[in-house]
């Protein structure tokens, strides 16, 4: 074997261009191993896992470029990186053939060039966010930020300016929206119709919409506010505009608001809010224990499946039974929760942990549950995979799984773990054919271990690029019992382990 360890200082290119690179070089014949990364510290741990001598690594920062190629001689290394060179130009440099304009060099040019747009979508490094947030409010411009690089302080000033100019600014790190039938984000391919959702969560609009869809209910309108916003320092700005503009519009006849564990106070004052929109609001508080009293006109959901499952009630439909079963007899032992979504992590944690006590992660529901290193479980551990120490210079777990089937071959080798519990997200943005990446992972553990049920909460819709049902009868044929309600999901991993009783109630 042949290994070639490449630094370039200052080279930065963002992680899906760099996660295509190394794909497309890593099939190369004679490539044994290939990783093209900037070198944040999880990217340089990760190439040193994979026996690379990167030497005195001490000195790299994440705006320089490891090249890191094994492969079978010396010639074939040699080919394998002048594929990776030819990619990063093709990928980075304009073509010969290019737009007759050149693009506009910012976002306040754009707007000033096409007085038409409304919306700026900002994906950039953290660093820049800010300023680019901002300059696009002053251009008059709804805001999509999808970067996680606003300081809090930074984010309540962001969204007051946005107020004070009849704007929204959904954000920061916000997954998801629809506006308009427009996805952004993550985001399914949901029918347009009368609920309108509010969420500080991406993956809880994207559960609660794609559970509507299968009830045949359509969405109005799914404005993302951010993860912060119901916090004590934000008091839930955007949530605030958002119910206010779906209880303005016509089109709009019930309301879903999300988020993940609100501040208390500002959970109260939202609901103060929802009373007074003259329609029926369902609030999915998610890991609010003691939730303030409900006004009337205003309800509270503990799940996500519960939210979706009233606000359909509110407009004359139901959601449809989920009545899967685990594929293999309950085993008690370890279970192991491998999540791309932060928020389905921490509703299934909330499901699991009732009856199997602590769980152990990265985003603890308390503060003493918390994995002392989110490489190594510890007992019944879950692991958000899309939290900011494990996406840093890497793209999302939903557009890249790598890092979480590693973890699944690792988890499905301990014998002391006999569930493992994981989601699955379709939709725009996300991974082409992510049951296609794992079935494959599924059916070797299973195979080898009679003993290990996998359960999968299935995330997305019949309209999804990745096709609902294909992705279904992959894992299915696999092995894993798989739902498309992620607290359904969570409850079955409980009967698997062996937890008898297990309300499927949906509250």
């Amino acid at each position: 074997m042949h290994d070639r360890v490449i630094v370039r200082r200052g080279a930065y290119h963002d992680s899906v261009t760099l996660m295509l690179v190394s794909r497309s070089a890593g099939a190369q014949e004679g490539a044994v191993a290939v990783a093209v990364a900037m070198a944040t510290p999880l990217n340089l741990e990760l190439i040193e896992n994979q026996g690379f001598d990167l030497g005195d690594a001490g000195d790299l920062g994440p705006n320089d470029l490891v090249l890191a190629v094994r492969a079978r001689d010396e010639a074939a290394a040699d080919d394998v990186l002048a594929t990776i060179d030819a990619e990063l130009s093709a990928k980075g440099g304009d073509s010969a053939g290019a737009a007759e304009q050149r693009a506009p060099k910012s976002v306040v040019s754009a707007a000033r060039r096409h007085p038409e747009l409304s919306v700026a979508f900002l994906s950039i490094p953290g660093r820049h966010v800010t300023y680019e947030a901002a300059a696009a409010l002053e251009a008059g411009l709804h805001v999509f930020c999808f970067s996680n690089g606003v300081t809090l302080e930074d984010e309540v000033a962001l969204k007051r300016r946005a107020l004070e100019q009849n704007l929204l600014f959904m954000g920061a790190d916000c997954g998801t929206a629809i506006i308009d039938g427009v996805a952004l984000g993550f985001a399914n391919a949901v029918q347009r119709g009368p609920v309108g959702v509010v969420g500080a969560s991406g993956t809880g609009i994207q559960e609660v919409t794609c559970l509507l869809d299968a009830a045949g209910v359509g969405i109005s309108q799914a404005i993302g506010v951010g993860g912060r916003d119901l916090s004590a320092e934000v008091r839930g700005a955007m949530s605030r505009r958002g119910l206010e503009l779906l209880g303005a519009d016509p089109a709009t006849q019930a309301i879903v608001a999300i988020s993940k564990p609100p501040d208390p106070d500002v959970a109260g004052e939202i609901a103060g809010v929802a009373a007074r929109m003259g329609k029926p609001v369902v609030l999915a508080f998610l890991g609010l224990d003691d939730p303030p009293p409900a006004p009337p006109g205003v309800q509270y959901a503990p799940t996500l499946e519960t939210a979706a499952a009233r606000a359909a009630e509110l407009v004359g439909r139901s959601l449809p039974a989920f009545d899967e079963r685990p594929a293999r007899p309950p085993t008690p032992g370890y279970m192991r929760g491998l999540y791309s979504g932060g928020t389905l992590c921490k509703e299934a944690m909330t499901i699991v942990s009732a009856g199997l006590g602590r769980i152990a992660s990265n985003i603890p529901l308390q503060p003493d549950w918390r994995l002392a290193d989110v490489q190594r479980s510890d007992g019944h551990t879950f692991i958000d995979f899309g939290e900011d120490e494990l996406t840093e210079g890497r793209p999302h777990p939903m557009i890249d799984p790598s890092l979480r089937t590693e973890r699944f071959t690792h988890d499905a080798a301990d014998r002391q773990v006999t569930v493992i519990l994981l989601d699955l997200v379709l939709g725009y943005g996300a991974h082409p054919d992510p049951a296609g990446d794992l079935a494959p992972t599924i059916a070797q553990a299973v195979a080898a271990r009679p003993d290990l049920n996998v359960i999968v909460g299935l995330c997305g819709t019949d309209g999804d690029p990745q096709g609902l049902q294909r992705q279904r009868a992959r894992l299915v044929e696999a092995g894993a019992a798989v739902t498309r309600s992620n607290a359904h999901a969570a409850r079955l991993a409980l009967q698997a382990a062996g937890v008898q009783e297990v309300s499927d109630a949906r509250g």
